[in-house]
Formats: structure tokens, C-alpha cells, sequence
């Protein structure tokens, strides 16, 4: 009997062929299994495609809940923005399938999973060590990186053998979506220098004519109502994508630097996301004791890196989620954000029933509770060391240099 590998399969024109291909030159059977992560599309008729490609089986999971409340919800408590601006949109969804195949493959008693990712990209990295991570006696097989063939000639192999593909030569743009965003590459936004073409956006079209507000509500750091009506993390992010889209915010326009080594022009589409950040940044501005909020900015982008690098499944990972939970117990509150036309957001307010903020101690006026006679020995104090310092060996001191 053949051997079994369960195949990342996501309907498009690589995993299509990936399913023959597998097949015919590796004489592996294939099952095919696609998860729903939010990025829309016929599930069924995408199920129907991978049976006609000749996959054994082909199995269809509905993993947006999951993807919000076990990735996404870790990341956004983290502040997660790889290189201090992209928000892990695909690095996000990866471990979610990774989860799915590995599963599938125990579940179908394959000897290995395959996935339809490049040589050169971050994505054969996520889903190989994450892998290895859940399963590590698994085969890897990834054929898109094998065959070498380009899109025109797997556009080619896939019409000679009479495969079911939708895609076509004139297609200039590589797209990969979820709920937290759209990732868009290719075409001509390889230059650096070009500016994006308008349509390559769906997310962030602008037809608001005015400024709106939102208030999102949080508990221990979680996002979980909108305007006051409570909603499921994934039904959330989806409302609050359109309020924040339709005014043009939430585009993300960089020169990134790949795990790989390559340096990469990315477009991206994250308005719920880059909004529910900021929101929660804000928010633990008034919640989190000073020293823990400055350690926890210190790790963020340790945190990033690990995801994005493909790292979601290792232990440091882990501890650093377990310590960023820690600092969330007392993250409540609500945060109002304001859009404007053009792209335009603000934290317009925010309030907590457990702020640190004090009124009496902030204020100038007379509600001043604040003693003030305190801070002259307070300020000696703190600044003995640098007096010492100054009397004995600085700038005019007795052991200056001449």
C-alpha cells in the first residue's frame, strides 16, 4: 500500500497540483485538508476541487474560533507587531493548521504531512518546525519546493493533466488572508519604490464621510464587547475590521526582513488588528504597574520574533505568554477610539475600574493630594550617587582632569 501524507491544502493552483504531483511522482496517497481561518471563500466547492485533483480523502475544518482564541488572543495580549509594525497575520494562522494536519495525519495513519510553501519564503519554516515540534517522527514533504516549476509551468502542468484550478496567467498578486488581516505581494509592489495600486485593497477602502468612535470594552486584557454589545473575539475583530476599514485605516506598507535572510516588500491589510493593539496598549498604560509594564515592552518583541520565526510551538514561547498572562488579571476597562477619514485613528479615551491612575496625585488643582514636602529628601536621595560622583571625579570636581 501506498504511503499517506495529509497535504495543507488551501484550493489554489500550487496545493491543486500539489495533490497530483504527489501522487504521480512520489506515489503518495494525499489528504487533502483545508482550514477556514477566515479568509473566505466555497468551502465546499474547495473540498470538491481536492477529490478531483485525486486526493484520497479531503477534509474541511472550521478553525476561526480557534485561530482567535488560541493565537490571536496570546498575540494581541502580547502587543505583537514584528519589527515594531506587522501584526503576524499569516504567521498567526499557520500553527492553527499545523495543529490540524498533524491531527489529520494521526487521525488518517499517514506517515507524513506535506505543505505547498516556496523555498524562499517564511512559511515553509512555520510549518515545518512546527512540525516537528507536535510530531517529529513525521515526514516532511513540501513539493512546491521540489519541483521547481514556475507559476507559468504548474499553470501548464495543471491543464495537461486536466486539473480543477481557477487561477490564471494574469494573475499579478499573491494574497494570503485570515481574520486578522491580508498579506499581499507580487506584481508590481516588488519595487520598493512604486507606490501600492489602489486595488489591490478590500479591507481598508475608505466610504466613511465623517469621524466615528467605537468603544471596545476589555477584561484580563481580552477584547469582549464593541459599542457595549458583547461578541466572540472572532465576531469582533470582524466588526471592528469594517468600522476601521471604511475609513481607510489599517494599511502597512514595509521592507521586511524575512527569516530566510531576504529582505521583502509587504503590503498588508490589518485594521481590527492594528486597532485593537493600539486600544490594548493604551489600556495597560493606565492598569499595569510601572516596572511590569516596562519588562513586558522589553519581551513584546521577542515574542513577535518567535512567532514569526516559527517558534509558536517552543518553550520560550510558552513562558513568555505565561508571563504576559500574569500582567493581564487587572487589564480591564474600556478604551474609545475615534476614525477620521484618510486613514486617521486615536485613542479618544479610556477608563478602568482598577486604573493606577490617580486623580488626587496627578492634579495641579486643589484636589492635590500629592505631599510635596516629601520630594526634596526623595530627590537628594536619587540623585546622591551622581553628586558623589560629580564632587569626586567630574567635570570640576576634585579629581577632574586638567
Amino acid at each position: 500500500m501506498a504511503k499517506r501524507v495529509v497535504l495543507a491544502y488551501s484550493g489554489g493552483l500550487d496545493t491543486s497540483v500539489a495533490v497530483h504531483w504527489l501522487q504521480r511522482e512520489r506515489g503518495l496517497e494525499v489528504v487533502a485538508v483545508a482550514c477556514d481561518v477566515g479568509q473566505g471563500g466555497d468551502f465546499a466547492a474547495i473540498r470538491e476541487r481536492a477529490l478531483a485533483a485525486g486526493a484520497v480523502e479531503a477534509v474541511v475544518i472550521d478553525a476561526k474560533d480557534e485561530l482567535a482564541n488560541d493565537f490571536i488572543a496570546p498575540s494581541l495580549l502580547a502587543n505583537a507587531m514584528y519589527e515594531g509594525r506587522y501584526p503576524l497575520v499569516s504567521a498567526l494562522s499557520r500553527p492553527v493548521i499545523v495543529r490540524h494536519i498533524v491531527d489529520q495525519a494521526r487521525r488518517h495513519g499517514a506517515d507524513g504531512v506535506a505543505h505547498g510553501c516556496t523555498g524562499k519564503g517564511n512559511d515553509q519554516v512555520r510549518f515545518e518546525v512546527g512540525t516537528r515540534a507536535l510530531a517529529p517522527d513525521l515526514e516532511i514533504v513540501a513539493p512546491v519546493r521540489d519541483w521547481g516549476m514556475t507559476r507559468e509551468q504548474t499553470i501548464d502542468y495543471a491543464e495537461r493533466e486536466n486539473l480543477p484550478i481557477t487561477a490564471t496567467r494574469d494573475r499579478i498578486y499573491s494574497i494570503d488572508e485570515n481574520l486578522w488581516g491580508r498579506a499581499i505581494e507580487c506584481g508590481i509592489i516588488e519595487d520598493p519604490w512604486e507606490s501600492p495600486p489602489v486595488d489591490i485593497y478590500t479591507l481598508t477602502n475608505e466610504t466613511a464621510t465623517a469621524p466615528v468612535e467605537t468603544t471596545i470594552r476589555f477584561e484580563g486584557g481580552l477584547p469582549v464587547a464593541l459599542d457595549g454589545q458583547a461578541l466572540s473575539l472572532a465576531a469582533l475583530i470582524g466588526r471592528l475590521d469594517r468600522i476601521a476599514g471604511a475609513s481607510g485605516f489599517g494599511r502597512i506598507d514595509i521592507v521586511e526582513n524575512r527569516r530566510v535572510g531576504i529582505k521583502s516588500r509587504e503590503i498588508y491589510e490589518s485594521p481590527a488588528a492594528l486597532a485593537l493593539i493600539m486600544a490594548h496598549k493604551d489600556l495597560e498604560g493606565l492598569c499595569l504597574e510601572r516596572d511590569v509594564m516596562h519588562e513586558k515592552e522589553r519581551l513584546e518583541p521577542r515574542f513577535a520574533e518567535l512567532v514569526y520565526d516559527g517558534m509558536w510551538f517552543s518553550p520560550l514561547r510558552e513562558a513568555i505568554s505565561a508571563f504576559v498572562a500574569e500582567t493581564q488579571r487587572h487589564v480591564t476597562g474600556e478604551v474609545r477610539l475615534r476614525f477620521t477619514p484618510g486613514g486617521g485613528a486615536v485613542v479618544a479615551g479610556r477608563r478602568s475600574p482598577v486604573a493606577l491612575y490617580d486623580y488626587g496625585l496627578a492634579t495641579y488643582d486643589a484636589a492635590d493630594t500629592f505631599r510635596h514636602e516629601d520630594a526634596e529628601g526623595y530627590v537628594r536621595i536619587y540623585g546622591l550617587g551622581i553628586t558623589t560622583w560629580a564632587s569626586r571625579q567630574g567635570a570640576g570636581g576634585a579629581g577632574a582632569s586638567r
